[in-house]
């Protein structure tokens, strides 16, 4: 059962950007790390971004560094990821999902998912 109410994606041009939102609907966002998510067409899910609960700290994947950034705001109950710079192996699914207070799995709360497509 969806946790989160994902908005933000859709088709963009490469070199665009898009801004994903992920506001909790069921539960407070306090003392949660986000984490997002993404899931291309026949490839595994992989990790894009967390943040901490505690100090806001965060963590990018590779391809992720420079290009997107992550950022929640509590009294929104909300979480983003603003991506920029979006390349056509951007294309995916993304979700977003909750843990006890650090990035480290398991992830309790998940979103719907949003598809973000990248192409000209």
């Amino acid at each position: 059962q969806e946790q989160f109410v994902e908005s933000g994606g859709g088709l963009v041009q490469p070199g665009g950007s898009l801004r994903l939102s992920c506001k909790a609907s069921k539960f407070r966002l306090d003392g949660y790390a986000i984490g997002w998510f993404r899931q291309a067409p026949g490839k595994e899910r992989e990790g894009v971004s967390c943040i901490s609960s505690s100090d806001g700290s965060t963590l990018y994947a590779d391809y992720a560094l420079g290009r997107f950034t992550i950022s929640r705001d509590n009294a929104k109950n909300t979480a983003y990821l603003q991506m920029n710079s979006l390349k056509p192996e951007d294309t995916a699914v993304y979700y977003c999902a909750a843990a006890p207070l650090s990035c480290d799995p398991p992830y309790d709360y998940w979103g719907q998912g949003t598809q973000v497509t990248v192409s000209s």
